[in-house]
């Protein structure tokens, strides 16, 4: 195999600590990163939406990704960021932000050695899981953000039902 087509088999994510774990979203879908800022809550929300945060004069939801994916909640610390992202949503493109503990890098992940979530042989929500791959060692969990955002709960907090 050579280099060029070394390179078109790896895709780039851009990986995020949430506790122990690394996650990664496609770099494709990443706009920016942004350190913690003032976020405006929002009544009735659900407990992983923290509000609405103004980008470039834009409106943009962030979602706390550790109570999305499970986790207990966490106060932020100059390690934790806001990643925006591009995520289609309701059939629309929406500004989303997910409130992550850190941001790691971007790295590549050959994507003929991403395996799919494992069968625990237990009930464990995985449809938010594209895939896991390996990074340095480690487990990196690859998120589907479609699926994190298209259940009805992200769909209403993206504005997309009423």
């Amino acid at each position: 195999m050579n280099l060029a087509t070394a390179a078109s088999a790896a895709r780039q994510y851009v990986t995020l600590g949430i506790d122990r774990e690394v996650f990664a979203v496609d770099v494709n879908q990443v706009h920016e990163i942004l350190d913690v800022r003032p976020i405006a809550r929002v009544p009735n929300a659900p407990a992983y939406m923290l509000g609405m945060i103004d980008v470039r004069s834009r409106t943009v939801p962030v979602v706390d990704l550790r109570v999305r994916l499970g986790f207990a909640p966490a106060e932020a610390t100059p390690h934790t960021r806001i990643v925006v992202l591009d995520v289609v949503v309701g059939g629309r493109e929406l500004a989303m932000g997910l409130m992550a503990d850190r941001v790691y890098e971007v790295t590549d992940l050959a994507e003929h050695s991403l395996e799919p979530p494992p069968e625990i042989g237990t009930r464990w929500n995985s449809t938010y899981i594209q895939g896991v791959g390996r990074r340095q060692g480690a487990f990196v969990i690859v998120l589907d953000l479609a699926h994190l955002f298209s259940s009805e709960e992200g769909a209403h907090l993206a504005g997309v039902l009423p």
